[in-house]
């Protein structure tokens, strides 16, 4: 018997299709606080409050020629 796990929206409740979406983590700075985890369609994933973080590594010989 095969099984499909659905992706729900934990901000507006729609479900969020295959390969679209976010997952949003939150750790506090006091570790006995733990932490929280959403899931989120990519409408509501932009419009959450943050910066963009650089990644991590070495950049692609592409653009550290330039």
């Amino acid at each position: 018997m095969a099984r499909k796990t659905v992706l729900v929206c934990d901000n507006c409740s729609k479900e969020v299709e295959e390969g679209k979406g976010a997952m949003l983590r939150v750790t506090y700075t006091d570790a006995r606080r733990g932490s929280k985890q959403a899931d989120l369609c990519d409408d509501c994933a932009g419009s959450m409050p943050g910066r963009a973080v650089a990644r991590r590594g070495r950049k692609p010989k592409s653009a550290a020629a330039s």
